[in-house]
């Protein structure tokens, strides 16, 4: 007995309404003021100024989505595996090769009856992944209802499956169950993948000798309706887009908690810091329909709303507002019919040239068995659709050593662009003022112990704890023993050991006071961190922000002359050493223990491995520090030989065996 379910991976499925309590007034209002920041950019763009920035900004979502540069359009490779006649159509099951190895499965939808060459469908499918007795025939088997529509009614409709929940199953939860954080780090989400099938489905369809290549429009609903702003917005054969249920501001998803029912295939990474309306204005001046219902939780009314009245001044702009439409109907996230005839008519006028009363406005019903569709009986050995995370983004090349120094000097001011470009640019472009406010003090015995908290930015702040010999002034601690403490601090602090000699325990973000208690449950933790990506930073990124800002404060603090010597370890120990990089006045050691040998493993900064990875970042901070690391020796061959090639003293660079815990 044949045993079918429906699997709803979509968004409403993972639970927005029972979202996370960030567990921090400070952390609320911390993503409530960035998300302000980058709010309303549409509104100051200058009526000469929106071609070009139109241009600049297709070529920044295409870096985004991690399609910088273009893979190569390889051949497609089409292959037609099963016909079926019903009705007054035709479907064809078939599969193309994106790229050698990403399949692409799908429907093609076409009228029994035409004349001449006819306008096209891309549809593209939400999350309903249709199985049978465990065997998955693909989210394009639930959405037959609109590829049989369009045919029906004089179009040919490809009706493509998506990564996750194909009919070769890929991963869209990369961060948000699968812990794949590195994704981040390596600049890929599936969201350009997707977007990548997308635009070789265009291509497929400009082989089709029944296909008009210059009437080609696009639609889908939820994950489907982000695809289509995706495509649309980066390739200019979509001559008319519907995106359903696909988009909202960026405050619906980092402040009102969106992002929670969510997977990584709505999001590009935000390196450039956009609101979800900048996506939208690549698509003018051609038409566009921005569809929703009115009660979906996950694409709230007043961000939807939001967007339409941004990219509607773009539309003014280009003197093409009457291609710019906004469609609400009553409703949950739900494929309404309502919602489908909106979208006949709206495919109907522009690119056929009919008004909404000469539409037939028939019903959108479903014809066809799940085994029907099916494109594949057995699944293809060489396929890497389950492992595109591994090879979609290329990797950064092995780092080459500097045959002199001035060569050296040219790639580290490269590396250090890139971070301040790709990796940090959500970085407070003004610096708030790097002053300590004490807390609390006082001695026992021949200690004295002073807590103090400072601002790395606005709305964080980040805690010191100092302990030094009881008589001895501030202006008078001449070394430092700074350990940088991502957690509680210990439960036995250490002593000074002598006058002018001071202990200090530095915790960023998160951990001191206030403490983020959201942190200590794995679920809610996972849902800020990728808040933290939405506004095009990472938490790990934001660390080094508080723990740079933590040393310039301590440096004010002490003796002017002071010896600093720094400690971390696990996480700490990466986000300390890029923090060294970026420090006016370096410290005098570094002490690193627990190191991560690449960045796949943490920390995690946006775009990081797309140009370095650790073994550079510890070249660069010896060259500046003393720096010790303990507990792990691999991959350190590199900053050994830069050591080497240019003479540095030997405690430089010191790597050794844990000798504690």
């Amino acid at each position: 007995m044949m045993r079918a379910c429906l699997v709803w991976i979509c968004c409403a499925a993972a639970g927005w309404a029972d979202r996370a309590d960030l567990g921090s007034e400070e952390l609320e209002r911390y993503f409530d003021q960035r998300v302000a920041e980058l709010e309303g950019p549409l509104d100051r763009v200058e009526e000469n100024d929106w071609r070009s920035q139109q241009a600049a900004n297709r070529k920044r979502l295409l870096e985004m989505l991690g399609l910088s540069p273009l893979p190569d359009r390889t051949p497609l490779q089409p292959t037609v595996t099963g016909k079926l006649v019903r009705d007054e159509i035709v479907v064809e099951n078939l599969h193309f090769q994106s790229s050698p190895g990403l399949y692409v499965t799908a429907n093609l939808y076409l009228p029994k009856k035409r004349e001449g060459k006819i306008p096209a469908i891309l549809y593209l499918c939400g999350h309903g992944g249709v199985k049978i007795d465990g065997v998955p025939h693909g989210n394009k088997v639930h959405y037959q209802h609109h590829g049989i529509w369009f045919a029906r009614n004089g179009y040919a409709c490809l009706v493509i499956d998506t990564l996750q929940l194909g009919e070769i199953e890929g991963v869209h939860h990369g961060t948000y169950n699968h812990g794949r954080w590195w994704w981040h780090a390596r600049g890929y989400t599936p969201a350009g993948v997707e977007a990548w099938n997308c635009m070789r489905a265009l291509d497929y369809l400009e082989t089709r000798a029944e296909v008009d290549a210059t009437r080609i429009g696009v639609t889908g609903r939820s994950g489907g309706g982000a695809y289509s702003w995706w495509i649309a917005a980066i390739d200019d054969r979509i001559m008319a887009a519907v995106p359903v249920a696909g988009i909202t501001s960026l405050r619906n998803h980092v402040v009102d908690g969106c992002v929670e029912g969510h997977c990584d295939c709505m999001y590009h990474l935000n390196t450039y810091r956009w609101d979800f309306e900048q996506i939208a204005s690549l698509i003018a001046p051609r038409p566009l329909l921005i569809s929703n219902t009115d009660k979906d939780s996950i694409f709230p009314l007043d961000g939807v709303y939001q967007v339409y009245r941004s990219v509607r001044r773009i539309y003014e702009l280009a003197e093409a507002a009457g291609n710019l439409g906004l469609n609400i109907e009553e409703g949950p996230h739900k494929d309404t019919q309502p919602l489908r005839t909106s979208a006949f008519h709206w495919m109907n006028r522009h690119l056929k040239g009919t008004t909404p009363s000469d539409t037939f406005a028939m019903a959108a019903v479903k014809l066809f068995e799940p085994a029907e569709l099916k494109v594949f009986g057995k699944l293809p050995a060489d396929e890497i659709n389950t492992t595109i995370d591994e090879v979609f983004v290329s990797k950064v090349a092995e780092a080459i050593l500097p045959k002199e120094a001035s060569a050296w000097q040219r790639q580290k001011e490269k590396w250090m662009a890139a971070l301040r470009e790709q990796s940090f640019r959500g970085w407070p472009t003004v610096k708030t003022e790097r002053s300590a406010k004490q807390l609390a003090d006082g001695v026992v015995g021949t200690v004295h112990t002073r807590r103090m908290s400072y601002q790395s930015e606005d709305e964080v702040t980040c805690s010191i704890t100092l302990l030094h010999a009881a008589g001895t002034r501030l202006q008078e601690l001449t070394e430092v023993d700074l350990r940088i403490i991502e957690g509680p601090l210990p439960g036995d602090l250490e002593e000074p050991r002598k006058p002018g000699h001071a202990l200090v325990y530095l915790q960023p973000r998160g951990f001191g006071a206030p403490r983020w208690k959201a942190w200590e449950d794995e679920r809610k933790s996972v849902q800020i961190r990728r808040r933290f990506a939405l506004i095009g930073q990472t938490l790990d990124g934001m660390r080094v922000h508080d723990i740079r800002t933590g040393i310039e404060v301590l440096q004010g603090i002490v003796n002017a002359e002071a010896v600093i010597a720094v400690e971390a370890q696990g996480s700490a120990a990466g986000n300390t050493l890029y923090a060294s990089l970026f420090l006016e006045k370096p410290v005098e050691s570094l002490s690193l223990r627990e190191l991560a040998t690449s960045h796949r493993k943490g920390p995690i900064y946006l775009n990081v491995l797309k140009f370095m990875d650790l073994p550079q970042a510890v070249a660069m901070a010896a060259e500046r520090s003393a720096l010790t690391i303990e507990g792990n020796q691999e991959r350190w061959e590199f900053p050994k030989l830069v050591a080497k090639r240019f003479g540095w003293a030997e405690k430089q660079l010191v790597i050794k065996n844990a000798v504690r815990k």
